[in-house]
């Protein structure tokens, strides 16, 4: 089998966002010369940068026995059953549906996710939510390590 592996990075578009707000700083800093001018730019893009990588360097990964998923480590053999949420079903799950001791690995620009319960009797987390890009390949992944597959 072979692994799974996701970098939740953040959209182009917030790329994009970022370098047009640079540039606008670069334009408010015209004024006091050039010196400030590339300071501001070399700092402003350079905190954007690294904005932008860390939050969008959250991962997930099936490995060996065990579901990483951003910071958490969860062994399979305490995970259930894994369900693919479309887009409606992902937004109802982290909304109305939502229970506060559940973990979720949230992405809000990803409009689907997988919701993967917990059946371990010592952990009060009944479930996970995952933003993912790739549900159905999450959910066979799963289904795939788990220790009872076989």
């Amino acid at each position: 089998m072979k692994p799974y592996d996701e970098r939740l990075t953040v959209p182009r578009a917030w790329w994009a966002m970022a370098a047009l707000g640079v540039v606008l700083l670069g334009v408010a800093l015209v004024p006091l010369g050039a010196v400030p001018l590339l300071c501001g730019l070399a700092a402003g893009g350079a905190l954007c940068g690294v904005a932008l990588s860390t939050y969008g360097s959250a991962r997930i990964r099936v490995v060996a026995d065990s579901l990483i998923a951003g910071q958490a480590r969860i062994p399979l053999a305490a995970l259930g059953e894994a369900r693919a949420l479309d887009a409606d079903e992902a937004r109802a799950w982290r909304t109305h549906r939502a229970d506060a001791r559940a973990h979720m690995l949230l992405r809000a620009y990803i409009p689907t996710a997988v919701r993967v319960e917990v059946t371990d009797p010592a952990d009060p987390t009944p479930y996970l939510y995952l933003s993912t890009r790739r549900p159905d390949r999450l959910t066979k992944a799963l289904a795939a390590a788990r220790p009872d597959a076989g």
